[in-house]
Parts: C-alpha cells; sequence; structure tokens
C-alpha cells in the first residue's frame, strides 16, 4: 500500500490507541494507604477495554483490581492458571485457559440466564477482595501473569477499611449486587448500569449509597426506576446522565475508534469524548471521596453529584438533547 494513504486511512479507522502508563512500573509509597476500587467489566467486554477510567482512577491514589470475569460473559477472553502435570518446570506450570463468550440458550429466557451469571459475577468480586486481603496482610500470592511487579510491595498500603466496587453495563448492576453480598464494600458505582438481569428481592436490601452515572441513550424508562428504587431506600445514592453521550462512552472504544468505525459502529456520541470521562471520573470522585471519608480534594466536584454542570443532569433526561 502506497504510504502516504496508510496514515490518513488509519486515523479515519483508529482513534488514539494510547494510555498514560508505564508498564511494570515501580510502586509509589506514600504516608497513607491506599484505597481500593474493584473493577467489574461489561457484558461482551473484558477487563482491558476499561483502560481510560481505571487508569484515571488510579492516578488519583486508588488500587484498581480490574476483574476478567469467568461467567462467559467475556468477549474470548482467557485466565492464568496453574497446570498441576508441570511441578518440575516452574514457568510451564502456568497455562492459559480460554473462555469463549455464551450467549442465551435457545429457549431460555434471558432473565434465568444472565441471573446466575450475575451473582457469579458479585461473589468474584467478593474473591477479588479476598485475594488483596491476603496480598495486604504479607501472604505469600503467586502473581500468575507475566509481569515483573512484586505484589509483595502492596503489603500494608492498601487500606481496607476504604473500599469500593465499581463497574460499567452488565457490571454496574453486578457492583451494586456485590455492595449487597459484602460488607466491606461501603459504596458503589455503577456506570450505565444494566438493570434487567437483578432480581426484584434485592433493591430493598441496597441500604448503601449507589452512584449511578448514565448515558443519554442507552438507558429506558424502566430502568431508571429501577435505580430510583435504591435511592428510595439509600438516601444517599445520586443517580446523574451525561448528555451527548452512548453506552461505549465508558469503555476504551470512544477513544480507539476513528471517525469511520465510529459511524458504523456508534462508538461515541456527540459529547467530546475527553469530557465525558472527566465528568465520569470527577462525579465517581467526588462520590468516593464522601463515602469513603477521603482527605482528598475531590468534593470540588460535588455538584456533579446533583446534576449539574456542563452536559449533566439529574436523574433521567424525559427527552433526548440537542448536544
Amino acid at each position: 500500500m502506497n504510504r502516504k494513504w496508510c496514515a490518513p486511512l488509519l486515523s479515519v479507522t483508529f482513534g488514539s490507541c494510547k494510555i498514560p502508563v508505564s508498564w511494570d512500573a515501580p510502586f509509589k509509597p506514600c504516608s497513607h494507604k491506599y484505597p481500593l476500587i474493584i473493577f467489574s467489566h461489561g457484558l461482551g467486554a473484558f477487563r482491558t477495554v476499561y483502560s481510560a477510567i481505571c487508569v484515571e482512577m488510579a492516578s488519583r491514589g486508588f488500587v484498581v483490581m480490574a476483574l476478567e470475569h469467568r461467567d462467559h460473559s467475556a468477549s474470548a477472553t482467557y485466565f492464568c492458571k496453574l497446570d498441576p502435570e508441570t511441578p518440575d518446570f516452574p514457568e510451564a506450570q502456568i497455562r492459559e485457559e480460554w473462555l469463549s463468550y455464551q450467549g442465551v440458550p435457545k429457549g431460555q429466557k434471558e432473565f434465568r440466564f444472565r441471573n446466575p451469571q450475575l451473582h457469579q459475577r458479585a461473589n468474584e468480586c467478593i474473591r477479588g477482595l479476598k485475594l488483596i486481603r491476603s496480598i495486604d496482610s504479607g501472604k505469600d500470592v503467586v502473581n500468575l501473569l507475566r509481569t515483573d511487579f512484586d505484589l509483595s510491595v502492596l503489603k500494608d498500603n492498601v487500606d481496607l477499611s476504604k473500599v469500593s466496587v465499581m463497574g460499567h453495563s452488565f457490571g454496574g448492576t453486578t457492583a451494586v449486587l456485590a455492595l449487597v453480598k459484602e460488607a466491606q464494600f461501603k459504596c458503589a458505582v455503577a456506570l450505565d448500569a444494566w438493570m434487567f438481569p437483578l432480581e426484584n428481592s434485592v433493591y430493598p436490601k441496597v441500604t448503601k449509597p449507589v452512584l449511578f452515572v448514565n448515558t443519554e441513550s442507552f438507558q429506558t424508562a424502566e430502568s431508571v426506576a429501577k435505580m430510583k428504587k435504591i435511592s428510595a431506600v439509600s438516601k444517599e445514592t445520586k443517580v446523574i446522565t451525561i448528555l451527548g453521550t452512548v453506552h461505549q462512552s465508558q469503555t476504551d472504544f470512544t477513544f480507539l475508534a476513528g471517525n469511520l468505525v465510529n459511524r458504523v459502529f456508534r462508538t461515541r456520541g456527540t459529547t467530546d469524548p475527553y469530557q465525558g470521562l472527566d465528568i465520569t471520573s470527577q462525579a465517581s470522585l467526588a462520590f468516593l471521596q464522601k463515602h469513603l471519608q477521603l482527605k482528598e480534594d475531590f468534593d470540588r466536584w460535588d455538584s456533579l453529584l446533583e446534576g449539574v454542570g456542563d452536559s449533566v443532569v439529574p436523574d433521567s433526561p424525559l427527552q433526548k438533547s440537542s448536544l
């Protein structure tokens, strides 16, 4: 291909493919312990398509644990495990086990299929928290990823009294259920939560604070009504909507896609993706400061929690905006 055409074609097809991080960077100790966020991915997604939001939260002083769920809701992903058949070869002990995405079986009701997945996902969030507890206590935990990062540096550096759970779409509802199941989770941030798989009996049990950060195009009146059931029980629960955004606006796809890909897959709305990320992260930080009792300056964004600011409204708009 003629090289002079490559760059314009790539720029139209793909957007930004970089994130501001250093691989295996040394752990930065500080005078206080780091609060913890457990992050749950959405349906058909996987842990690495939320780099933008997870990196942003980590840059603000959180340890962020992004999970890879094993409920077959991820899109063609894998996890690492020890192979007991090769005990004499440490490197060979680690093998990748692939998990394929599973759709709803023919003839089965979607709720009956997705609800058990939801509970598995919430339990995996709790399992992730237990793993961090072990690492923080100094237990020797094998890192199965091929990385030089030494998990032992996290010993006594995670503030287990300041733990939250966060997720997008299916992961947003996972965060809500995990909040009910695990006492150590103090609050939850649900990004454009897909409320459908959550059974009605759970709603009265969501007594701890939840921040629902919705996009404009994804949510329905029925879904928002379910969120309001929770806000009726937990007075600290907030529901806000970012105008001019789509469901993918809270994932990396909104940055990865160029104009051509966006036209086909609609990976972003009319609001600038970076502005959308700022609103999402700033509202989340203000919420977490309040409910994890952090000594930061994130309260400067408290107005976003009331739906006050550019491109943000409380609850859900009655009609589509003109943004």
